[in-house]
C-alpha cells in the first residue's frame, strides 16, 4: 500500500480528500501546517506528497524548497495543490522541484492519474 502525505490546513478539504484516497487503497498520512508537513516528510518518508501552497507556519513553497534540499527527501514525488490557479504559482512550484501541479476543487480522476504516473516511475 502506497503511503501518501497530504499537507493541507483546511479541515474539510483534508478530510474529504483523505477519505477518497483511502477508498482508492492509499495509506494517507496527514499534516495540518507546513512545519508539521516537513517533519512528517522527514520522519515517515512517504511515497508521494500532496502539498497545499497556502499553509500556516511554513508555506508550501518553503516546504517544497526544504524537501528538495534534503538528500534524504529530494526524490519523493510532490504534487502541489492550490485554489489559486495563478500561472506564477505553477511556474514557481515547478522551478522549486514540484513533480506536478493541480488546482482545487480537486478533480479526483485527474489527480489520481498524476499520482499514479509518478508512483509508477
Amino acid at each position: 500500500m502506497k503511503k501518501i502525505l497530504l499537507v493541507e490546513d483546511n479541515e474539510m478539504n483534508r478530510d474529504m480528500l483523505s477519505r477518497r484516497l483511502e477508498r482508492k487503497g492509499f495509506d494517507v498520512l496527514l499534516a495540518e501546517d507546513g512545519g508539521e508537513g516537513l517533519e512528517r516528510i522527514q520522519r515517515d518518508m512517504p511515497d508521494l506528497i500532496l502539498l497545499d501552497l497556502s499553509l500556516p507556519v511554513l508555506d508550501g513553497f518553503q516546504v517544497l524548497r526544504q524537501a528538495r534540499e534534503d538528500p534524504k527527501t529530494e526524490s519523493i514525488p510532490i504534487i502541489v495543490l492550490t485554489a489559486h490557479a495563478m500561472a506564477d504559482d505553477r511556474e514557481k512550484s515547478m522551478e522549486l522541484g514540484a513533480d506536478g501541479f493541480d488546482t482545487k476543487p480537486i478533480d479526483l480522476a485527474r489527480l489520481l492519474g498524476k499520482m499514479n504516473d509518478l508512483l509508477d516511475r
